[in-house]
């Protein structure tokens, strides 16, 4: 099988048999920077798979225990140099509220930046994976810095430095043969965020289509995220669920990934607090082929045909706003049923169906 899956890992201690599943049903693999056995493992099972280590640009962490960090640059060697540390306007360092144990980074000190770039760098050059997510490429105030503060005023100051810091990273690694892959918050809200940082080897979209299993975006929201489903480089989605795999956002935020991205990149659909669990549906190991049409619709609802089967998504929230939608002929779902000749898409709701084999 050669599911379009992505295995997000932050932690959990590995089980006998995930890596066997992943490189079964998964395109793409985030794994903790220590996991380089089980990078190699999976680069092995499966060569085409797209694995990277996780790295975080905005903080270190004081209670990882190394010599292997989730951080571009340790919490001991940020101690020893002291000036890479926010502080705030009283001089005290910023611990990100919620996150003990994290802190915040000076990610516009030139200094900080080169230092981060260079440590990656070094540190993957010779290891199996293919190269970074980059997490807390933010847009907002997320961890409670509470701005003004020592040497930014406001987060704009802080979103050009992450952008520097992203081209300083993604030139360095792809001159090393490596890959950046930032997550990149918001980026719907800045024109242009998303492609400048993807320019790398490609983004990670964290909340696709919604913040919460209960909270999904209204139609103008979620249409404003589509074009990240067509790269560039590697595009990872996911979308948020309750941790059950029979939840109805798995096969809404799939179709939409189908549909506006034909299936290039990698899907993930988890529980916010569950992210390192193997998730997995039948229709996640479909391969629907090459697309016969581009997207159609309008109102908010929108399909397209595939060579080997079909997609149709709702992207309305009002409950009112249900949408008709023919199917072509010759297509089953995912119990192998046949498909019906048209279906009622509900508000946020999506559907799949395959050509049988």
């Amino acid at each position: 099988m050669t599911g379009v899956g992505a295995w997000i890992r932050y932690g959990d201690p590995l089980l006998p048999g995930q890596l066997e599943f992943a490189a079964q049903h998964y395109r793409a693999a985030i794994l903790q920077p220590w996991e380089v056995d089980a990078a190699e493992e999976l680069k092995r099972l499966r060569p085409d798979m797209t694995v990277l280590c996780y790295k975080c640009l905005s903080s270190v962490r004081s209670y990882e225990p190394g010599p292997v960090f989730t951080s571009g640059v340790s919490y001991g060697e940020a101690d020893a140099d002291g000036a890479w540390f926010a502080t705030r306007l009283d001089g005290s360092r910023i611990e990100w509220e919620r996150y003990p144990g994290h802190w915040q980074m000076r990610v516009w000190d030139p200094d900080y930046q080169r230092r981060w770039v260079g440590n990656v760098v070094e540190e993957l050059r010779d290891s199996p994976f293919d190269g970074v997510m980059a997490d807390n490429d933010v847009f907002d105030d997320y961890y409670g810095l509470r701005l003004p503060i020592e040497g930014a005023t406001e987060m704009a100051a802080l979103r050009t430095a992450l952008g520097d810091l992203v081209q300083a990273a993604g030139t360095a690694l792809n001159a090393a043969g490596k890959i950046l892959v930032p997550n990149i918050a918001e980026s719907r809200r800045e024109p242009g965020r998303w492609a400048a940082h993807a320019a790398y080897g490609g983004g990670f979209e964290e909340v696709w289509l919604g913040y919460s299993p209960v909270d999904l975006f209204d139609p103008v929201t979620a249409e404003a995220q589509l074009s990240q489903a067509a790269g560039p480089g590697l595009s990872i989605l996911r979308v948020p669920t309750d941790g059950d795999d029979r939840h109805p956002n798995f096969v809404y935020g799939l179709a939409a990934f189908w549909i506006f991205g034909e299936g290039r990149g990698a899907y993930s659909a988890t529980a916010h607090d569950d992210y390192s669990r193997l998730h997995h549906a039948p229709e996640l190991d479909w391969q629907l082929g090459a697309p016969r049409t581009a997207p159609q619709g309008g109102r908010h609802a929108w399909w397209r045909e595939f060579e080997d089967g079909f997609a149709a998504v709702n992207f309305n929230r009002d409950g009112r706003r249900r949408r008709r939608v023919r199917v072509p002929a010759g297509l089953v779902d995912a119990e192998g049923r046949s498909a019906p000749s048209s279906v009622v898409l509900q508000p946020q709701r999506g559907v799949l169906f395959r050509r049988p084999s």
